[in-house]
């Protein structure tokens, strides 16, 4: 069934269908699917808000945030940012959405901490999307190697497999030939005092 789905929403999709209102419960039931699944179709996602853009009366906010929280599973690609510009401005004040934009800004911000206090406050919501919690995982994971990398080149520390070696401050440490030309003639004076 879920092959079926797919080839009809492929199939949707690449015509002048993919406007048509009439195919908004196919694209809807679509998205119900990727949920459940753990699937993701951006393409298609994008289709259904787009059709609520043109069918404002159509609007379904809980379609409307599975859309969403699927697209921030897909961080750190742009597709959330995608998914906001089709959203109408009314549509963005229904508080279970303003609460996915939070989500959504805290964790571009990399304030993960603050990100898994608000997912466990809303768990009804996450939940219902497979895969959710992982896929957020992978992005923290990703943000985290990233950044080490760069410290590791600023620094220049030594990547070896599972271990890294940070510079020591001893090995930096040049030393210097120091060279004093003292003639024997200035220094009787001060033999003579001693």
């Amino acid at each position: 069934m879920a092959e079926t789905m797919k080839q009809t929403v492929a199939t949707i999709l690449k015509s002048i269908e993919r406007y048509n209102p009439a195919n908004l419960q196919t694209l809807e039931r679509y998205v119900e699917m990727q949920s459940r699944e753990n699937t993701y179709d951006l393409e298609a996602n994008l289709a259904v808000l787009k059709l609520y853009q043109f069918n404002p009366e159509k609007f379904n906010a809980d379609i409307t945030c599975q859309i969403l929280l699927k697209a921030l599973t897909n961080f750190p690609h742009t597709d959330f940012t995608l998914c906001k510009c089709l959203l109408l401005e009314s549509v963005v004040e229904n508080e279970t959405i303003s609460q996915i934009k939070y989500l959504a800004d805290i964790l571009e911000q990399c304030d993960f901490a603050q990100f898994w206090n608000r997912v466990h406050q809303m768990p009804e919501l996450c939940n219902r999307i497979s895969g959710f919690h992982d896929s957020i995982r992978k992005f923290v994971c990703h943000v985290v190697d990233v950044t080490l990398k760069h410290w590791v080149k600023k620094y220049g520390w030594r990547d070896d497999g599972n271990l890294i070696f940070i510079a020591n401050q001893d090995e930096n440490i040049k030393t210097k030939n120091i060279t004093e030309k003292i003639e024997f003639d200035h220094l009787a004076p001060l033999m003579a005092l001693l």
